[in-house]
């Protein structure tokens, strides 16, 4: 069923007769009245000169008066303000601004294009803008159903006129698209064919930095964010830097960012969006409750921005406020079907010990990955993460490498093939895979846990104690399964050994080696030299004391030190 707009703009509404009748004789659309028969249908006498110069005088009083009345209408009318715009005005003023429309205003725009290209089906722009809106009415309420309408608007766009003649924009529609169903090499194509005929369009550049995430490619990211923030100041700009300080685990600059992004914001649906963030950024430092009084501010100000909700029920999760969390997860699966939302709920019900629910859920969710993967939307990632745990970890490293073959390997491909590697018993392999995650630097407990536990599997335990203490410490309840594990983990590899950090320093240096001491005769030398020549003792006199050289010699003999030795060189 086409959605309709809620509010017919008055510029397409067809002129018609007023409701009161025709005001001008001219006005063929109203009845034409007859003049009156008898005496006035004879023609009067013409005037005299007086009178014709007193209703010349009556007519310019009058009509001063009905000017001046006019000029006061007029300055009236202007001191109201300008005229309040539509629902399909504000929607291509936020899509003009890069900024999100909100649910309704993004209805109302997509009913007024269809119902313009019925009449215009030529019309190149018109149907690129309504293929885009298909896009972001099915990325925001996951009804993957429009992004076929999405595919098809946007082809005949590129048929009414080719994007190398100036049709651009259904170029980057096509690359939303691509990005929206997880096929980031095509959106990838599709960006950087826009950026090489027209680089100063700077609607491509957050396009190209979805998908230059979802392949992992942070340098090329990182220019497209610089890139878009000098094309198009201002609040898009602001949210894209604070998610690129983000993902490189940089949280100070993200948090002040995306403050600043709020602070900015004006417009209803960009203003929820830059709470959600501060929503979501205060979540993964650990922080539950500033985490529900920013997604709490989100719904407050845009009551359609269901993702909230989501978020809302994580952090509730964390505060043990399992019921609200409970009724806050089923409201965000019935206004934004997510599978992502069915895992979470379903891991809730599992660890509260209801398996016939959390069951339940997992059926949901494979139900959802399948109606998605019939609107072209690859959810294979997500569904690894489930089967890792819950399933099959073979199927899950089957489908995650099939993912790194299509140069998927963000940090969260990375980090979830690295996991069911060790799920699937292949520890060594996963290693590599799970500190490539890490090594990006995002600040992710689960990424922190699954490294840690990889590391004590394979008996490294030093790396294992030290991210998963990194993991209960920069979010205590980052899952409700995963969390307590941690720390059951962390405990049982204890303290670290006394003088642990000390076995880690380098060996000191060698020390000098010891200088030979003076030898004993050059003392008693120096005193001979300082003493008066003896006489020389008579050649038959035998020498009252051993000389030096043969007290050295002695000293030296293997019989030194002997007792036998000693008598036997008393004897003659």
């Amino acid at each position: 069923m086409d959605v309709m707009p809620q509010q017919d703009p008055e510029s397409r509404r067809p002129p018609g007769p007023s409701p009161q009748g025709p005001q001008d004789p001219q006005d063929t659309q109203g009845p034409y009245v007859m003049p009156a028969e008898g005496a006035t249908a004879v023609p009067p006498p013409p005037p005299t000169l007086r009178t014709t110069l007193r209703r010349a005088a009556f007519g310019a009083v009058a009509a001063g008066v009905l000017l001046a009345g006019a000029l006061v209408a007029v300055e009236d009318g202007e001191g109201d303000g300008p005229k309040e715009p539509g629902p399909v005005e504000r929607a291509e003023a936020a899509t003009t601004a890069g900024s999100p429309a909100s649910l309704s205003d993004l209805t109302a725009l997509i009913g007024d294009r269809q119902k313009w290209v019925e009449s215009h089906p030529k019309d190149a722009p018109s149907l690129a803008t309504l293929g885009t809106a298909y896009v972001e009415w099915a990325r925001r309420s996951a009804d993957t159903a429009y992004y076929a309408r999405a595919e098809e608007a946007l082809k005949r766009s590129l048929e009414a006129r080719a994007g190398e003649r100036g049709n651009g924009e259904a170029w980057v529609g096509l690359a939303a698209l691509a990005n929206a169903r997880h096929d980031f090499l095509a959106a990838k194509r599709w960006g950087e064919t826009v950026k090489k005929q027209q680089p100063k369009t700077w609607s491509v550049y957050p396009v190209l930095i979805d998908a230059y995430t979802g392949l992992g490619d942070q340098k090329a990211a990182t220019a497209a964010t610089e890139k878009f923030g000098e094309l198009r100041k201002g609040v898009p700009a602001l949210a894209r830097t604070a998610e690129l300080y983000r993902g490189q685990g940089w949280r100070e600059d993200a948090l002040a960012t995306a403050r600043e992004a709020a602070d900015r914001a004006t417009q209803p649906a960009e203003k929820a969006e830059a709470l959600h963030r501060l929503g979501e950024l205060a979540w993964e430092r650990g922080e539950p409750e500033e985490a529900v009084a920013q997604f709490d501010a989100a719904l407050r100000t845009d009551a359609g921005h269901h993702a909230s909700l989501a978020g809302r029920a994580r952090a509730l999760v964390a505060l043990e406020r399992t019921d609200e969390a409970l009724a806050a997860y089923q409201s965000a699966l019935e206004k934004f079907p997510r599978p992502e939302y069915a895992l979470e709920l379903g891991e809730l019900y599992e660890s509260l010990g209801l398996d016939g629910d959390a069951r339940t859920q997992y059926a949901a969710l494979r139900e959802m990955v399948a109606a998605a993967r019939k609107a072209g939307v690859d959810e294979s990632l997500l569904l690894a993460r489930f089967e890792a745990d819950h399933g099959d970890p073979d199927a899950a490293v089957e489908l995650l490498r099939g993912q790194w073959a299509k140069q998927h390997r963000s940090a969260a491909v990375a980090d979830a093939l690295g996991w069911a590697l060790h799920r699937a018993g292949e520890s060594e392999e996963g290693l590599e895979y799970a500190q490539r995650a890490a090594d990006t630097g995002v600040r992710n407990a689960s990424y922190a846990y699954h490294l840690g536990v990889i590391q004590r599997e394979l008996e490294d335990y030093g790396p294992a104690r030290r991210n998963l203490e990194q993991a209960v410490r920069t979010n205590p309840a980052f899952s409700p399964l995963a969390a307590p594990l941690a720390q059951e983990a962390l405990e049982a590899l204890g303290a670290p050994p006394a003088g642990g950090p000390g076995d880690m320093q380098p060996p000191p240096p060698p020390a000098p080696e010891p200088k030979p001491e003076p030898k004993r005769e050059t003392a008693r030398e120096t005193e001979r030299e300082t003493r008066p020549e003896a006489p020389a003792p008579s050649k038959a006199a035998p020498s009252a004391s051993p000389s030096p050289a043969s007290s050295k010699a002695a000293a030296s003999s293997p019989a030194a030190g002997k007792p036998e030795a000693a008598e036997a060189s008393k004897s003659p």
